[in-house]
């Protein structure tokens, strides 16, 4: 009998055991597959990106850095990249090989679908039974900015300097870059890039400078003003300026000019500064001559075109037109 409670109780035992084990077991399974999965740290990765937590991003990708302004790994800047990644999907790591796994990723930027697979590998064990998982180290994708005829620029809410008008910045992937210059005389429209993989060159943003409306409108009044200017001159041949008239006939009435068609500006980038097309335009003259042969007095209307040059100098106070006139 009592050899009977002995067995039942290490029957109860052993199954307590047993079950201990298989939990223990299962535990263990679920911790790898949750905790310490390849997936799983992928999205820490990713949750460091969107946290704007680039030292932790850095150290999660095992990733060291190019020559490279590191601007945008960052802060604002680096959360802006990150949050232009949308409907985000880990996969099932794939078998790479040398007990490494590839972990793809399905995302959407800018309405765009993108993929990307991590590298990672086994490393070790955490406590004898957890996997350790780290990315296969690898160097930051660069992304080279250029911006016409300026020395800085914004990339992702960030102010950046751009020596001789360009940069090369270091990134995070996936992300996306928008750039853009603006300000009150030039700017140039927001360009926008997505970052997808750790390849070397991630590509290149290229900023077109323009005049702005303001610029134009006040360069525009400037030469305007010029002309006016010349127009209220009742000779000939008004001094300084692009437009006259000769005859061998007599000056027999009023002498008025006046302008009919303005140039156009046109503002455009040249050898590292700002100058204006060539300026044509019409000018009309009023007047009556006495032919000296006859005496006759004829009133006459004489169109004009004309054409000179003007120089630009823009400063963040002050514009000067100089207008260039070659006779």
């Amino acid at each position: 009998m009592q050899s009977s409670r002995v067995i039942k109780v290490l029957a109860a035992w052993l199954l307590g055991l047993m079950l201990a084990i298989a939990g223990a077991i299962t535990t263990i399974y679920i911790v790898n597959v949750h905790v310490f999965s390849p997936e799983q740290q992928v999205e820490s990765y990713l949750e460091a990106l969107k946290d704007g937590d680039g030292e932790r991003a850095l150290g999660l990708l095992n990733a060291s850095m190019p020559e490279a302004n590191a601007a945008l790994l960052d802060g604002p800047a680096l959360q802006q990249s990150a949050a232009a990644v949308e409907s985000v999907q880990i996969g099932e790591p794939l078998q790479a090989g040398d007990g490494r796994v590839d972990v793809p990723v399905t995302y959407m930027i800018r309405e765009v679908e993108h993929s990307t697979g991590f590298v990672l590998e086994k490393t070790g064990t955490e406590w004898l039974f957890f996997n350790r998982w780290e990315f296969v180290p690898a160097v930051l994708p660069v992304v080279e900015v250029s911006v016409i005829n300026e020395n800085e620029a914004t990339v992702n809410g960030t102010r950046v300097l751009m020596p001789d008008g360009r940069n090369q910045f270091a990134v995070f992937y996936p992300g996306g870059l928008e750039a853009h210059y603006t300000s009150q005389f030039f700017a140039a429209p927001a360009q926008t890039l997505s970052v997808t993989s750790r390849q070397g060159s991630a590509g290149r943003i290229a900023l077109a400078t323009q005049a702005t409306e303001e610029l134009s409108e006040a360069v525009d009044a400037q030469i305007r003003s010029f002309l006016d200017t010349c127009a209220t001159q009742t000779v000939f041949q008004p001094a300084n300026c692009p437009f006259a008239f000769q005859t061998e006939n007599r000056v027999a009435g009023e002498i008025k000019w006046s302008i009919t068609e303005y140039p156009t500006v046109s503002i455009e980038p040249f050898n590292g500064d700002w100058v204006m097309a060539p300026l044509t335009g019409t000018a009309q003259l009023d007047t009556s001559l006495q032919d000296l042969f006859t005496g006759t007095i004829e009133p006459i209307s004489v169109p004009q075109d004309f054409g000179f040059t003007a120089r630009l100098a823009v400063t963040d106070e002050e514009i000067t037109v100089t207008p260039v006139v070659e006779y």
